[in-house]
């Protein structure tokens, strides 16, 4: 039977690419821990899977993966728990779970700490703003309308009683409010409250609480503080809420 040179020489490559290949094998399923279990297993998805688990346990045996508690051994005055925050509010994404304990890459935190130092970011204090805000935002929206109640499922209303209505004055110019502003920045000067109010995008306050020394500082320079907070706040609350239609 005449074979062709060409078909033996393809025959030998084949052969040798499969024992390359059976090699390769060999080696990934020493490399992955499963070599002692049958051929057919030891590519299985619950081969692979294990292998995925017990390389994450090295891993973190090995320091490259962190607990929420060591977060705050490498950003700075970060508060505990904070894992959940830089994930949702940086998108960090080199995390998993274990059961109920999270682990986050260890290279990754520390770039995230670089990058946060570069841009002067106290992360502590960055979700304490957020926190404020979120706190002051809910105090206004309850108070702008309090006589708005939950309805009663049961109720009558008299006969009659119709066109009881009200609707919201005019709000004042921003000429009124800007001034307000530019009078607290006087007071703001005047007084040298900056050692004692951090602000924040230029138009959000916050007292600088520090607990060690609370008790040391002047009832009355604290009263001013906060109240000169509060005013602040307020106004460009105000300033904000007049530019939209009325």
């Amino acid at each position: 039977m005449y074979i062709r040179l060409i078909d033996i020489i393809n025959i030998q490559m084949e052969a040798q690419i499969l024992k390359k290949i059976q090699e390769i094998r060999k080696l990934l399923s020493v490399l992955i821990g499963t070599s002692d279990l049958p051929k057919k297993q030891q590519f299985s998805l619950e081969a692979l899977d294990m292998a995925a688990k017990d390389f994450k346990k090295l891993s973190i045996e090995r320091g490259e993966w962190i607990t929420e508690y060591d977060i705050t051994k490498i950003i700075r005055k970060a508060p505990y728990n904070s894992g959940k925050f830089i994930i949702e509010n940086f998108g960090f994404i080199n995390y998993f779970k274990r059961g109920k304990t999270t682990y986050y890459n260890r290279k990754s935190i520390i770039a995230l700490n670089n990058e946060l130092k570069e841009r002067n970011i106290n992360l502590g204090r960055y979700i304490e703003l957020l926190n404020d805000k979120e706190k002051f935002r809910r105090h206004i929206e309850s108070t702008k309308d309090q006589s708005v109640k939950k309805k009663r499922k049961l109720f009558h209303i008299p006969n009659g009683l119709i066109n009881i209505d009200t609707r919201s004055y005019t709000p004042p110019s921003e000429e009124i409010i800007l001034q307000h502003i530019s009078s607290l920045k006087e007071e703001f000067e005047r007084f040298k409250l900056a050692e004692y109010i951090d602000i924040y995008e230029s138009n959000y306050a916050m007292f600088k609480f520090e607990y060690h020394f609370d008790r040391y500082l002047q009832p009355e320079l604290k009263k001013r503080c906060k109240k000169w907070c509060s005013d602040f706040n307020y106004a460009n609350y105000a300033l904000k809420e007049s530019k939209k239609p009325y």
